[in-house]
């Protein structure tokens, strides 16, 4: 099974941290539907198994819409989600597997100190990916989630070095939650460039985008991370093609820092982008529930 791995240490419970409601008492997810008949959010789970399997599954199916998405490239590129028992370990990808191809079983569970401890112990993993993740994952304890890929509209606007502008209703889930990583350490093979990455994505943002190298996305689960990652990359790609119509005399009007905030406080909670995520992944269970196994 995918879920086993190894007992070394004393087990450690992940908690989830949920964040403040809006000033007014609405409640964001079921704001989202018409007479707040809102859709399920994240679920709980009698037992760690049965959260670790859920989670693993959600991973896979993150990875197939990475792959339809056209982000893989080559052997970078990496999700990890932190262990639900044991909050010094995470499961992250094998090294060399196409996105399109990737199941649950696939996964390696690692510590943060880089020893397998579980899963598929005969795969390897991308090591600048584990210094990267590690790195995060020891920063960040709110974070149960990583996702960065070498997309290619994220590649591109990265070479800028600035942050996305508050051009249109969707780029505010990133109102004053994104950074950027301004400097560029190459191929982050070695520990001090991840524990860079991680300084600069700060103590509470949930993206940031990496100078000359990508975007990187963190979520209380795969589900937030990995929407917030496809949101990221198009929303990158609009920035681009609206400075493009900006040198041509078209002036940009950008949304106000108000309803930013307030597009921020309705839409870019733990349960609505985990809900975001699901027609992505029913959609991959339409296709081949195949990623499960």
């Amino acid at each position: 099974m995918s879920s086993t791995i190894t007992e070394t240490a004393p087990a450690k419970t992940v908690q989830l941290v949920a964040e403040p409601a809006p000033a007014d008492g609405t409640d964001p997810l079921n704001a989202m539907a018409h007479q707040g008949k809102g859709l399920p959010g994240v679920p709980n789970f009698a037992t760690h198994t049965e959260t670790r399997q859920w989670q693993l599954e959600h991973m896979a199916a993150a990875f197939r819409v990475f792959g339809r998405e056209g982000y893989c490239e080559g052997i970078s590129g990496h999700i990890s989600v932190r262990d639900p028992e044991h909050s010094d370990r995470f499961w992250i990808n094998p090294l060399g597997v196409h996105f399109s191809m990737m199941r649950a079983s696939d996964m390696i569970c690692v510590d943060l100190a880089g020893n397998v401890v579980g899963g598929n112990t005969s795969g390897s993993i991308n090591a600048a990916g584990f210094q990267i993740h590690s790195a995060v994952h020891c920063a960040r304890p709110d974070v149960h989630a990583i996702c960065h890929t070498h997309s290619i509209h994220g590649r591109a606007y990265s070479a800028f070095g600035k942050p996305l502008e508050m051009i249109n209703q969707d780029v505010c889930y990133f109102h004053k939650a994104h950074t950027v990583y301004d400097q560029y350490g190459g191929i982050a093979n070695e520990a001090d460039e991840g524990a860079r990455i991680a300084a600069s994505l700060g103590t509470d943002n949930k993206a940031c985008i990496l100078l000359n190298h990508g975007l990187l996305t963190v979520g209380q689960t795969v589900d937030e991370a990995a929407f917030l990652f496809c949101l990221m990359e198009r929303s990158c790609q609009v920035q681009m093609l609206a400075d493009a119509a900006s040198v041509a005399g078209k002036p940009k009007r950008l949304v106000s820092d108000d309803e930013a905030a307030y597009n921020y406080r309705m839409a870019s909670t733990p349960d609505c982008l985990f809900v975001e995520f699901q027609p992505y992944y029913r959609y991959e269970e339409f296709v081949s529930a195949d990623f499960k196994l």
